[in-house]
């Protein structure tokens, strides 16, 4: 099993959130994470959705996808390809002992530190899904009080550019 990235241009209206998530459930299908955003054009959102399965499952969803009439354009974005981001925030315990060493780390993994009180630090970190999975592995120890993370976010490399006028899946190479 392997996570698949898929992006999909739709119509920004009520209700197409609903329906693109009702597809999947209805499939039995798990999301492992889903953005969307208004893009350029206020008319059209893009979604992100992370989805765990194999390349039957993937090509099931990007057919299904394909049908739902408020769906413009869908791709999957292949992992060597594609930009992929996520932010997290995270609160950790930390007192006057400890504070530094929390600090350090956030450092290290190249994060900011957005709120500090007496007992608790909170560091914002934006990277892939395993710069953040290795930052949150050493704060562990300290205590995670509070987790927030946004889901997965992508984009394809390059000029290739996922548009309005393409015609299926595909679109140009």
């Amino acid at each position: 099993m392997k996570q698949h990235v898929v992006s999909a241009l739709v119509e920004n209206r009520a209700g197409t959130l609903s329906r693109v998530s009702g597809l999947f459930a209805r499939r039995g299908f798990n999301i492992d994470s889903l953005t969307v955003g208004e893009t350029a054009d206020p008319s059209i959102s893009r979604m992100t959705i992370a989805v765990t399965g194999n390349d039957a499952v993937l090509e099931q969803i990007i057919k299904q996808l394909k049908k739902l009439v408020d769906v413009i354009a869908v791709r999957e974005l292949e992992s060597g390809s594609c930009l992929r981001r996520e932010i997290m925030l995270v609160k950790v315990g930390a007192d006057e002992k400890n504070r530094p060493a929390v600090i350090q780390i956030a450092g290290i993994f190249r994060s900011r530190v957005i709120d500090v009180s007496s007992s608790t630090v909170t560091i914002e970190a934006t990277g892939d899904m395993e710069k953040l999975n290795g930052l949150l592995m050493l704060l562990l120890p300290y205590g995670v009080l509070e987790l927030a993370r946004t889901g997965l976010v992508a984009l394809e490399r390059g000029d290739r550019v996922l548009s309005v006028h393409e015609t299926g899946a595909e679109g140009p190479s």
